[in-house]
């Protein structure tokens, strides 16, 4: 048996402005691990799915690899691992809202020479609408998620992911339906120790289960990462909105040593002008849009 325990405090500035203030558990979980099980409850990092980026199967946390922390929101939670066999992992799960709503699910992963599968299923019967993961999809009251997912590992990296959504009461919103599917590839080009490209692209089609209502959106992300040394790294990232034509570019270099990291970030958006929303809808702040520079120094121990 182990156990953790976290702490999170984190202030984020816009010049002289607080624009977000965190000070709360980050994790604080028990675990008991055999040979062929494992069992976690309390507050705990719950991530599954072979995307990168733009990640259908994010429902559960906050993973962007745009941030060099690598760091993500816990969730309160009772989880349970199975390994029947060395190609075989069943999971299952039961999860507590912010609204003290429990919610359940499970997952099944398969791998054998012609890639690695998953099959994962979840029930919230929450009231409230929420936003899931990390996807721009509403869903109003109680809901259910059917997902599946691949990757091949060869001379070049495929995967998919795909899921669909299905509300049980609009609630105040206008879509209840939502399919979900992420395509993905990359591949290692031997310039140097090695330039990995990555491409993902999501389409994202929402209905009305009462009306005509509907909705298509289309995104794509390329990613180039490079390590120059023991030491460097360089990492692009573009994201494409094309249904609403904008695109934001994400360029980081790294220097990692044993106990510390220094990471300089540019970044490339639209400006807030470019936005199709009343100001009042924005955020108070000009981070985030437009050019920006930003340094974050990273200390583990």
């Amino acid at each position: 048996m182990d156990l953790e325990w976290g702490y999170r405090l984190e202030r984020i500035y816009s010049g002289d402005s607080l624009i977000h203030n965190a000070e709360k558990p980050y994790r604080l979980w028990a675990r008991y691990s055999g040979e062929r099980v494992e069992a976690r409850i309390g507050l705990q990092k719950v991530s599954f799915g072979p995307a990168m980026i733009l990640r259908t199967l994010a429902w559960f946390d906050t993973i962007d690899p745009k941030d060099p922390t690598g760091q993500t929101d816990g969730v309160e939670s009772f989880r349970l691992r199975v390994f029947p066999t060395n190609s075989l992992a069943i999971w299952g799960w039961t999860m507590n809202s912010e609204q003290d709503t429990l919610s359940y699910g499970g997952r099944a992963e398969v791998s054998n020479g012609l890639g690695e599968w998953g099959l994962t299923y979840h029930w919230d019967p929450s009231k409230a609408p929420q936003l899931v993961g990390q996807s721009p999809v509403l869903i109003g009251g109680p809901h259910q998620r059917a997902a599946i997912d691949y990757r091949f590992d060869g001379y070049l990296g495929f995967w998919f992911e795909g899921a669909a959504f299905f509300g049980e009461d609009q609630h105040n919103v206008i879509m209840d339906r939502y399919l979900l599917l992420t395509l993905g590839a990359d591949h290692t080009i031997p310039i140097g120790p090695g330039l990995l490209i990555m491409s993902e692209t999501m389409r994202i089609q929402g209905w009305s289960s009462n009306d005509t209502d509907n909705s298509e959106q289309t995104y794509t992300a390329f990613m180039a990462s490079l390590p120059i040394n023991m030491l460097n790294q360089l990492m692009l990232i573009t994201q494409v909105d094309w249904d609403n034509e904008r695109i934001y570019n994400y360029l980081r270099w790294s220097i990692t040593f044993d106990h510390l990291s220094f990471n300089f970030l540019l970044s490339i958006n639209p400006k807030r002008d470019e936005y199709n929303i009343s100001q009042e809808y924005l955020p108070k702040t000009v981070a985030g849009f437009g050019t920006g520079l930003q340094f974050m120094l990273i200390f583990n121990h």
